[in-house]
């Protein structure tokens, strides 16, 4: 079994050279004119939904210079008289189109007083789908590898993994789309949100984002704090991004889901993978051990621990997980994938944000004591999100520095979060919502996985989000919603 792995980059990049970055005033001076809506492209069809595009600024500290086209959609609101105004999403990412978002969103459970309230906004994002595609011309070997290093159980294999993270980092800054690289930044993206919102004709603007696109809101809400109306960030990143905190994290991520799927594979015993979540446990480290020396049908340690990762995002992909274990387990045959459609654009995209948005180690031996120390604290994960990756060979000039999250601003932000959130964990929910202050209140459910809005399980975090959206109003204090019964399939 060949799988790609739809994880968050862990990538490292070169000290920046910070310029001046644009006022808020100086991204919306020349702002385009109202969109003019119609059938959606081939591929982004769906019931209701409308697209069109719209022009922006390559480079803002140049607003009348090059120009880019963004792919945006519109759900419209079926009831004008209760409509408020526009609430513009965002999936997730960086890479991830969203085009198609609001149609996901309104088969996904999304609550009628909330698409009456609003227009549902998508967008593929800048360097993404339909909106200037960028590429790192990657092989589809290298796509097949996806976005972890090789476990690094030694320094020896930090080391070994440079010759490919320089490679990568090559193709990337010398493809035929490198000239869009300095300018992939959450924060140009935010500043296309903002003229986005000017060319709908709207004073303000609502938000919905989760994963990545709970970062972009928190830059767009910094960088214009007045122009938000009710902004709702799902499972939410640290103030930093996707820094390399965050990276590291995400072996945090998989300790504090993991037991979950221990517990769910111990009380399936059929599954043959143990009847205590300490004998579950105890398998996985057998058989990383065991694939680690002799990898079983293209599956190796590393492919394993991903994609065990992978199926950790929603209880609804515990019983498949349990069918990988126990095939490779068996030596049972693994079924063949193909690569996913648009799969080589996401992962240039994310290299593109990733490593333009934030300050990296640049040296080798950061990235081995970074690995050492997570592979002892971490170490289902640990030693593959800390190693070298392509950021660390990325050009050392930006265009700006990282956007600070502040506190600066109206109290409009909801903040929603499952506790055992693999992809983003708790600890950096939490540091958001202290770098926010008395802007945001947080919302915490206790469950497993990612997403909590508005597929989740958790009935008390999904109707605080509801309320908020329609009506304004927040839990006065953060609020902690007490676990529910789970629907994972038997």
């Amino acid at each position: 079994m060949r799988r790609t792995l739809s994880l968050a980059l862990t990538t490292a990049a070169l000290a920046v050279i910070a310029l001046p970055a644009p006022s808020s005033a100086a991204t919306t001076a020349q702002a385009p004119g109202s969109l003019r809506w119609g059938p959606c492209p081939e591929g982004a069809a769906a019931p209701r939904l409308e697209c069109s595009t719209l022009e922006v600024p390559l480079d803002y500290r140049d607003p009348g210079g090059r120009q880019i086209e963004i792919a945006v959609s519109r759900l419209a609101s079926e009831k004008p008289s209760a409509r408020r105004g526009v609430l513009l999403t965002n999936p997730g990412g960086p890479g991830g189109a969203g085009l198609t978002y609001p149609a996901v969103l309104a088969a996904s459970g999304l609550p009628e007083k909330v698409l009456d309230s609003y227009d549902v906004i998508g967008f593929d994002p800048r360097g993404v789908g339909r909106s200037a595609p960028v590429t790192c011309d990657l092989t589809r070997e290298q796509q097949w590898r996806g976005n972890f290093p090789p476990y690094a159980h030694t320094a020896a294999d930090v080391t070994r993994e440079v010759g490919y993270a320089r490679k990568i980092a090559e193709q990337c800054t010398g493809s035929r789309t490198a000239w869009m690289l300095p300018h992939l930044t959450t924060a140009n993206t935010a500043r296309d949100m903002d003229r986005l919102r000017t060319a709908l004709g709207e004073p303000k603007l609502s938000y919905l984002g989760a994963s990545y696109g709970s970062y972009l809101g928190a830059v767009y809400t910094t960088l214009f704090p007045r122009r938000g109306d009710r902004i709702v960030l799902d499972s939410n990143m640290g103030p930093g991004g996707y820094d390399v905190t965050a990276m590291r994290l995400l072996a945090r991520g998989m300790e504090d889901r993991f037991p979950d799927f221990a517990a769910f594979a111990a009380e399936h015993p059929g599954y043959g993978l143990g009847s205590t979540p300490k004998q579950v446990t105890a398998l996985f480290y057998e058989l990383v051990e065991r694939l680690d020396a002799k990898p079983v049908q293209g599956v190796d340690g590393t492919l394993f621990r991903g994609y065990t990762f992978e199926q950790l995002y929603a209880d609804g992909s515990m019983p498949r997980l349990a069918e990988f274990w126990q095939a490779v387990d068996t030596g049972a045959q693994l079924p063949d994938q193909e690569l996913p459609a648009g799969l080589e654009n996401l992962l240039a995209a994310r290299f593109a944000v990733v490593c333009g948005d934030s300050r990296w180690p640049g040296t080798v031996r950061e990235y081995q004591r970074n690995v050492a120390v997570d592979r002892l604290r971490y170490p289902m994960l640990g030693g593959s999100t800390a190693s070298i990756n392509p950021c660390a060979f990325w050009p050392r000039e930006r265009t700006e520095p990282p956007v600070r999250v502040t506190g600066r601003g109206p109290s409009n932000v909801l903040m929603v979060q499952n506790e055992r959130d693999p992809g983003t964990p708790l600890v950096g929910a939490r540091e958001l919502r202290r770098a926010f202050g008395g802007r945001a209140t947080l919302v915490t459910a206790d469950q497993g996985g990612h997403g909590v809005y508005p597929y989740g399980g958790n009935t008390c975090a999904k109707d605080a989000a509801t309320a908020f959206l329609i009506t304004g109003e927040r839990p006065v204090r953060d609020l902690a919603c007490a676990a529910e019964p789970s629907e994972v399939s038997k």
